[in-house]
């Protein structure tokens, strides 16, 4: 089983302050089409196939490996991927929140394990690592986020609210 977790300040000093609406709007953008948040050709296909009252499906190929997620909003809170096929399965979520000092935050964590891998084997490890990596893993992604929600912002791609 993979666990990883990562949390970053939404408005570090001098960066360009984002509000709550902002970055959740950011986030829902993301999981709908993960293709202008992640490196250039990483996302190859990323298609909201269903759309139900308190979910909606997409289909994507990320890093080659073709994946179906379930995915669920906590309005303005929280963002869960539910891996239904493709090469992980279990949960990986994306949550909003504020700090003891009223800050706001951007946490990741996921509990997953790989499909047709033996638990805690090799191909674990490998993964747990790269989750947890300084400059390719989740934290590096949290930031990535945040710094396409604000031009994307800028652009007056995103709804300022």
């Amino acid at each position: 089983m993979i666990y990883s977790t990562a949390t970053v300040p939404v408005n570090p000093v001098g960066e360009l302050p984002l509000t709550r609406a902002e970055v959740w709007a950011g986030l829902v953008l993301k999981a709908r089409d993960a293709r202008q948040f992640l490196p250039p050709g990483l996302c190859t296909r990323c298609n909201v196939t269903e759309e139900g009252a308190t979910h909606f499906v997409r289909e994507a190929t990320i890093a080659g490996a073709d994946l179906r997620e379930i995915i669920t909003l906590e309005l303005q809170s929280k963002v869960t991927f539910f891996q239904a096929t493709g090469p992980r399965e279990g949960a990986i979520m994306n949550e909003l929140f504020e700090d003891e000092a009223g800050n706001l935050q951007l946490r990741f964590y996921c509990f997953i394990g790989l499909r047709g891998k033996a638990p805690n084997g090799p191909e674990e490890q490998t993964e747990q690592a790269q989750f947890d990596s300084a400059d390719k893993g989740y934290r590096a992604a949290l930031l990535s986020t945040l710094k396409r929600t604000r031009q994307l912002l800028a652009q007056g791609k995103l709804d300022r609210a």
